[in-house]
């Protein structure tokens, strides 16, 4: 068995996704119902010595080259500025990154930037309020808007938007969100809609694909294939728009899977360890880093779930079960 984090399909796990609590401050329709969940207790989460402890291991021991810190909403986390600075002070020093709803982002962009966070993820899948409170049971468009306009002006460049697009809610508005996210120097990545949510209400019949994604798009802006002679393990398909420099992209999880160049394993706020987003099992390392586990035996058990990673997410095979854990407490 290799050092780091390989599975038997010659799959190499360098980048690391960490969730910082399965709270969120939204509803958003396709993640869970309009009354939350039930969230994890404080004791079951790790603390942030505990979780600066395993993203030291990952990333001295392990071969992790990059950090994404995810939610829920990690901007809820107490201490994410410290986290986040603990996390760029490692040798080799990680790329790091975060995923958020961008709701607080406004207060916190400076103080990420001074501690070293690379760059930010903003979920937005409309620019229309009405269609935002629709999607997310909150009225709260302004706050995001200006966490992204706080976020480009701190430098967490590029700012890219991760937007959902759902039938007969949002999926008239891609041009807009392209538009948008042109005239603010974002970079919009579109997001097939995945079975991850709380109410397993999931249906491929309904979801909106990357097709018809591009459909909507290729005229108007011209898009073109970026002609990347190997995408590797970057999720996204990127098109130039209208001849320039600018790109836009398309995760097309469901329709076009790119599992056998995945580099991703993820994990959870409560110590667990997932080697795919849909995994259906996990290995526990908080139990066994509080029973007193060194580091030695903390990369062994790492190494041992990674290798157990089957070869696709298996959403297009017809006894795909959905995972227990919806994305809110599973991180993206």
């Amino acid at each position: 068995m290799q050092l780091g984090l390989a599975d038997r399909y010659g799959r190499v796990a360098t980048d690391l996704r960490v969730s910082l609590t399965d709270r969120c401050n939204l509803r958003c329709t396709y993640c869970m119902p309009a009354e939350g969940l039930d969230w994890l207790p404080k004791p079951e989460l790790l603390t942030d010595d505990e979780l600066i402890r395993l993203i030291g291991i990952a990333v001295t021991g392990l071969g992790v080259r990059e950090i994404r810190f995810t939610g829920g909403e990690p901007l809820l986390r107490r201490g994410l500025v410290g986290i986040v600075g603990r996390t760029t002070s490692l040798t080799p020093r990680p790329e790091v990154s975060v995923t958020t709803n961008g709701i607080g982002l406004a207060r916190q962009a400076s103080a990420l930037k001074a501690a070293g966070l690379d760059r930010v993820n903003v979920s937005l899948d409309t620019i229309r309020a009405d269609t935002f409170q629709q999607l997310t049971r909150r009225a709260r468009l302004d706050d995001v808007l200006a966490g992204l306009a706080a976020a480009h002006e701190a430098g967490l460049t590029p700012v890219k938007v991760n937007a959902v697009l759902m039938r007969g809610v949002n999926d008239d508005q891609a041009a807009e969100l392209l538009e948008f996210c042109l005239e603010h120097g974002y970079e919009l990545r579109f997001i097939e809609q995945m079975p991850l949510d709380a109410q397993h209400g999931w249906d491929r019949a309904t979801m909106v694909t990357a097709d018809e994604i591009l459909e909507q798009l290729a005229g108007p802006f011209g898009l073109q294939p970026t002609g990347a002679a190997v995408r590797g393990s970057a999720p996204a398909e990127t098109f130039t728009v209208r001849g320039g420099d600018r790109t836009v992209g398309i995760i097309a999880s469901v329709t076009r899977p790119f599992c056998g160049d995945c580099d991703r394993v993820r994990l959870t706020a409560d110590g667990q360890i997932r080697d795919c987003l849909f995994a259906r099992t996990e290995s526990d390392l908080r139990g066994a880093m509080r029973s007193g586990a060194d580091d030695a035996e903390l990369a062994d058990r790492w190494r041992r779930a990674m290798w157990k990673k089957l070869p696709g997410h298996g959403i297009n095979d017809p006894a795909f079960l959905q995972p227990a854990r919806p994305m809110s407490a599973i991180g993206g």
